[in-house]
């Protein structure tokens, strides 16, 4: 397995490289604003709503006292000289379910949004590779971001946080956002299972990410604590921008649960499970066979990605059983599901090919971030599949389900024309021993 190092330093040139590859149906699918494959300096769909979502009036001073739930953005413009810092509200005592992903799949997305809004962001410029020129702010912001539970703490701005809500394909949405002169925090209590990540100078990050995983951390902690450079061999620390330190997470982690699983028995019927949220659809087929795994991203007119579009635009990416050493062109969606599914098959002891449709309805006019995937597909998983014990069904139910037309999803999958092949392959020979059965 690569070390994540290597991952987080060639993102860069992953993003440079995808504007090389001519995109099938809408180029907003695939740039999701922040690629500016249209040329523009800023994406007129993000554009369209920070304007409309301006709360900075909220925030009249120079003085900020909150509990942060705990959280922290690290920026990636200017890499490697970023702007990095605490995420507090103007709220104290639990203020957890600010972070609690797991939470927020069942709220409404004018709720996602207004709770999301109240987090300003506090920020320093720091370069990533030597954050601790940054003194007391590049410690604190760290120490917090290790915290098991909201930590109270005060920050001081050069001038009162202004800017409206940023939205972001990979990072979940967050308020207003000025320079940091000062901050303090007050009794925070250090998740012990960070810490000893965080001491442990010579283990590498990819290590420290699944070690920490399989002891219970959540994945967002995770995320966090890669993203302020507590995780990996003390002279290759460095921060990693937040957007890029979540599927660096979701890619390791999906990769190495991905090793085990592929030990394991098939699944022996063909499954679909469903789950819905924010006007979003997800679907999930597991079929008998060797793993496998496509991402399909189903977006109506109307909605972000397609948002001046007449027709419906269609993404995919896929691997086989020996993954892939491309990043997935439509992005973190396609790391955040795949880990969603490699954990499932985890805990079943099953291995499977694996077709995960997500279809965006109208309603979902703005990106609220990968987790949406994940712990949609998550929650898909946990519900009770529907059982066939045929392909043909099973595609059936999916076509019923869905608003595109079954056609368009097949034109654009990998493994659906692949299962279906074999399908009909399996069908012909099964009917040709049924007749050399009646000849004799």
């Amino acid at each position: 397995m690569r070390d994540i190092s290597e991952l987080t330093e060639n993102r860069e040139l992953l993003e440079i490289g995808i504007k090389l590859v001519k995109p099938k149906g809408s180029n907003c699918l695939l740039c999701r604003g922040s690629r500016l494959l249209c040329g523009k300096v800023r994406c007129p769909v993000m554009l369209r709503w920070e304007s409309l979502l301006d709360i900075s009036k909220k925030i009249s001073s120079t003085s900020l006292i909150g509990s942060s739930p705990p959280g922290v953005f690290v920026g990636r413009i200017g890499y490697p000289y970023v702007y990095a810092g605490p995420l507090i509200p103007p709220e104290r005592g639990d203020t957890s379910y600010f972070e609690n992903q797991s939470l927020w799949f069942d709220l409404n997305l004018d709720s996602l949004v207004q709770l999301r809004a109240n987090l300003v962001r506090g920020s320093f410029r720091v370069r990533i590779d030597r954050p601790s020129v940054a003194g007391r702010l590049f410690e604190l912001t760290q120490e917090m971001s290790l915290a098991e539970a909201p930590v109270d703490c005060e920050a001081i701005f050069t001038k009162p946080p202004s800017g409206r809500i940023v939205f972001d394909s990979d990072a979940q949405p967050f308020g207003p956002s000025g320079l940091v002169e000062s901050l303090r925090a007050h009794s925070v209590r250090v998740d012990r299972r960070l810490e000893r990540a965080f001491s442990d100078t010579d283990m590498k990050a990819t290590e420290g990410m699944l070690e920490l995983y399989f002891k219970g951390v959540n994945v967002s902690s995770i995320q966090r604590a890669l993203s302020v450079g507590a995780l990996g061999d003390a002279r290759k620390r460095k921060l990693v921008p937040t957007r890029w330190s979540i599927t660096a997470v979701d890619s390791t982690l999906g990769l190495k649960l991905i090793e085990d699983i592929k030990l394991n028995p098939p699944v022996s019927d063909y499954l679909v499970f469903s789950s819905r949220s924010m006007d979003n659809l997800y679907l999930v087929l597991l079929a008998p066979g060797d793993w496998s795994y496509e991402l399909i991203e189903i977006f109506h007119p109307g909605s972000v990605w397609n948002r001046y579009a007449e027709e419906i635009a269609i993404g995919s990416d896929f691997e086989g059983r020996s993954g892939r050493t491309t990043y997935a062109r439509i992005g973190g969606c396609y790391y955040a599901a795949r880990f969603a599914v490699a954990e499932f098959l985890n805990n079943i002891k099953k291995q499977a090919t694996v077709v995960v449709l997500r279809e965006a309805k109208p309603g979902y006019v703005l990106p609220v971030g990968v987790w949406h995937v994940r712990e949609g597909v998550r929650r898909a998983l946990s519900s009770k599949p529907e059982r066939f014990s045929n392909l043909r069904d099973a595609v059936r139910h999916v076509s019923v389900s869905i608003r595109c037309p079954i056609s368009k999803v097949v034109r654009e999958s990998t493994l659906f024309k692949s299962l279906l092949s074999q399908s009909r392959l399996t069908d012909f020979i099964k009917s040709g021993l049924s007749n050399l059965g009646n000849t004799q």
